[in-house]
């Protein structure tokens, strides 16, 4: 497993979009930002069961993460890594980056179901 740079981790701490890029099944990329974070080694985010990133993250498993310091667009981190676990109705996730990003709590929908992804570094990038 990869590591992420001690100099590029408060690009995790930070409220900061993260670009999450997965496989769709004929093989084209899709990229969606998202809220996630850093913690024990592997990038979180957090999704909805059902969605299209979420079906492509279950049956293809390799992603590519970037994050891009709005401070300065020549500092950024890629980060190519695989899908360690997907965690079904798991909100703390959800709770928390919505009180990074927003500063409120999450209203989960009726009926949705949350899911945690736990991203393992395979590769990481650094630039600036």
């Amino acid at each position: 497993m990869a590591q992420i740079p001690d100099a590029y981790k408060d690009l995790f701490d930070r409220p900061i979009l993260v670009m999450l890029a997965t496989v769709q099944p004929d093989g084209q990329p899709q990229v969606t930002p998202v809220w996630g974070d850093y913690a024990d080694g592997h990038i979180r985010i957090n999704t909805a069961a059902g969605r299209q990133k979420y079906r492509n993250l279950k049956e293809r498993p390799q992603v590519t993460v970037l994050v891009v310091d709005p401070e300065n667009p020549q500092r950024y981190i890629e980060v190519r890594g695989r899908v360690a676990q997907l965690i079904e109705d798991e909100p703390t996730l959800i709770n928390k980056l919505s009180h990074d990003y927003d500063g409120t709590d999450f209203t989960i929908p009726d009926g949705q179901i949350r899911v945690t992804v736990l991203i393992e570094p395979v590769k990481v990038v650094a630039q600036g």
